[in-house]
């Protein structure tokens, strides 16, 4: 088997992408995925080798995702936003041997350290290079067609960072069964068919964007409108122009696009599925898309981890509040503190097991173990509660995560950036919330005494270091951070102030 493979069953001249304002049928893509695919074995990568992709929602992030894949490459998508520090880090972490570079990114990995990088050997520049000795995509795509490398069901197919359960962002190993399994889970539950027309805006290097929009769009064979950059006035256009039948994103999506003064119900008269996920859906986004845009948005529940879709309520009764039920072939558990079912109507955190959970954390056994029990169930950190009908609400997290419109920040990465500052001696951070990325970071900074520092100077400084989603957004300097017996930042008291 192979991941790539879910492009191969659909008609020659069926529309597969609309990208730049181009158009690519389902056999164009195959044959462009061949050539790059060919391209790459002919560089000299080898099954398991990982190749970066660092592209914005593009033909190109596409062609290069389903080439390295079908190479057996072990594709690892990166933010084209990162900061050179960022790239620097992850590109170090998964030992990438190549990267595919879109014009947005070109700015930041001009900045990266590659001497630092022994393994990255090949640079493929998706335009005219700005200096010499990086490679040119349709020079690589040029070579002979290889044959599709077939991959066992456990091999490795992506690397997809994420904060996980904690610390420091990991990378998390999906196999190309793990994928494939949820997009057979969820193709289920929701009815995706070939005339479908998707709306491609979530970012694809997110796992929400990666699996449940590309992925289920091509294993589906239907067309996949893809956007560059969110603008909630050129979305609407996009749906209207294209007859969008089904919208995925995060609320702060929907709310922008709710809030536009001349959109209509009437632009949307296309969309038969529309879903919100990645961040929890308050009642006052729900209420002003249904009013303003005439729509009803399903909710879901999903991790990196799993590929991501648990829950989905996507063809099912409204119910208000509710991640709607566990996909088919899929096990769910709440457990209290000592790992016993809680009784229904009670909360307790959320265990996921099935075909779709992931194999554990790159190179870091400890965080693995931490996640995955011995017997395969993946610890999320979620709190929920279960009704008498199979309905799952969230409660709570028990873990630190911040959620940035559907994007992980873990405290840990950005209080260790802020702490490179001269002027400060201290800093915590906490998620508070935000009308419309649903949450935003805090950060409380202790000064060092004599040193005088400003809110937009420690903002500037994040900026510097950090992708713009995870800097914070406020910043309250205190005399002392509370701590624990342990010396443990206690963030219950920040969250209280």
């Amino acid at each position: 088997m192979n991941l790539a493979s879910i492009i191969d069953d659909h008609p020659d001249d069926a529309v597969a992408l609309v990208s730049r304002a181009k158009t690519t049928t389902y056999g164009q893509l195959r044959a462009q995925v061949a050539g790059f695919r060919g391209g790459l074995h002919g560089l000299g990568l080898e099954p398991g080798d990982r190749l970066a992709v660092l592209c914005a929602n593009n033909w190109y992030f596409v062609v290069s995702y389903l080439a390295g894949l079908s190479a057996g490459l072990v594709v690892v998508p990166l933010n084209p936003m990162s900061t050179a520090r960022e790239l620097q880090a992850e590109l170090g972490l998964t030992g990438a041997r190549a990267v595919v570079l879109g014009p947005s990114a070109r700015t930041a990995f001009s900045a990266v350290e590659l001497a630092a990088l022994p393994e990255l050997e090949h640079v493929i520049d998706c335009g005219t290079p700005d200096a010499g000795g990086r490679l040119l995509l349709d020079d690589v795509m040029a070579a002979r067609p290889s044959p599709v490398v077939q991959r066992d069901r456990d091999d490795l197919a992506v690397l997809m960072f994420t904060s996980g359960t904690a610390g420091l962002p990991k990378a998390a190993m999906l196999s190309h069964g793990n994928l494939w399994a949820n997009l057979e889970q969820t193709g289920r539950q929701s009815g995706s068919r070939p005339d479908d027309v998707v709306l491609g805006v979530l970012p694809l290097f997110h796992i929400f964007g990666l699996n449940v929009v590309l992925g289920s769009s091509l294993h589906a064979g239907s067309r996949l409108v893809l956007i560059e950059r969110f603008d909630p006035a050129s979305a609407v256009q996009s749906v209207a122009r294209w007859g969008v039948t089904i919208a995925a994103g995060p609320p702060n999506m929907w709310s922008a696009m709710a809030a536009l003064p001349d959109v209509t119900p009437e632009q949307f008269a296309t969309v038969r599925i529309a879903v919100s996920g990645a961040a929890s859906l308050g009642a006052h986004t729900r209420q002003l898309v249904a009013e303003r845009l005439g729509v009803t948005l399903a909710e879901g529940y999903g991790l990196t981890e799993t590929a991501p879709t648990v829950t989905s309520s996507v063809g099912l009764p409204a119910r208000p509040g509710s991640i709607g039920r566990v996909a088919p072939g899929i096990e769910v558990r709440l457990v209290d503190d000592d790992g016993q079912d809680v009784l229904v109507g009670d909360p307790g955190e959320i265990w996921v097991r099935g075909p779709n959970v992931f194999r554990g954390y790159w190179a870091d056994p400890d965080a693995t173990a931490a996640a995955l029990t011995p017997d395969g169930w993946l610890r999320t950190g979620d709190v929920a509660i279960v009704d008498d009908e199979g309905f799952l609400y969230l409660v709570d997290r028990i873990k630190d995560l911040i959620i940035v419109s559907g994007f992980n920040v873990y405290p840990a990465e950005v209080e260790a950036a802020l702490a490179e500052h001269p002027g400060i001696a201290a800093a915590a951070v906490i998620g508070v919330p935000h009308p419309h990325s649903g949450e935003t970071v805090k950060a409380f900074v202790v000064p060092i005494e004599g040193h005088s520092i400003e809110e937009d100077d420690v903002i500037a400084f994040a900026k510097a270091r950090l992708a713009r989603y995870k800097c914070p957004t406020k910043i309250e300097f205190v005399e002392a951070l509370p701590e624990g017996l342990g010396g443990k930042i206690v963030r219950r008291e920040l969250r209280a102030r």
